[in-house]
């Protein structure tokens, strides 16, 4: 998403995280991406929301799942963290299960292939593109979301 909206990403000073913002169709779209470990990820989630005055609703968590095919996405409204460590940070440092979150599809491993092997390792060259097509959908569905009801943004990529 900050490739197509142009927006360079800096590290604010002694912040574990890149950030950038950007006019996205009169809206302010602030970007952020942890640079602590992924069960961490909820870290800097306090001083995010203080500086951008964003309530933990109009948030956005883009985050993979094993639970959907590789390349596939969902878009969830809120929930909780099924597993998910990174989302477990996250939920204990809003203090709430109240944000949307956009899914991407990993897949399961393949038989024999341990999880944190297969959620950390690169993908294979039949997945790659599986995996870039899902990044581009995914930014555009956030795009989407600066002007959309979430509900119709659900609907428009959940199916797909």
């Amino acid at each position: 998403m900050a490739r197509s909206l142009r927006v360079g990403m800096r590290k604010p000073l002694f912040r574990p995280c890149l950030y950038g913002r950007a006019d996205c169709g009169g809206s302010l779209v602030h970007l952020a991406k942890p640079l602590t470990y992924m069960n961490r990820s909820g870290e800097v989630l306090p001083y995010l929301l203080r500086r951008t005055g964003t309530p933990p609703g109009g948030l956005v968590v883009v985050c993979d799942t094993m639970d959907l095919p590789t390349g596939r996405l969902r878009l969830k409204t809120r929930g909780g963290s099924a597993g998910h460590r990174g989302l477990q940070s996250i939920i204990a440092a809003l203090g709430t299960e109240d944000f949307p979150r956009l899914y991407l599809g990993i897949g399961r491993p393949p038989p024999g292939v341990e999880v944190v092997s297969h959620v950390l390792g690169p993908f294979g060259p039949e997945e790659e593109g599986e995996i870039m097509g899902a990044v581009e959908r995914a930014a555009e569905a956030l795009l989407r979301l600066t002007g959309e009801k979430p509900e119709t943004v659900m609907h428009a990529i959940n199916g797909s």
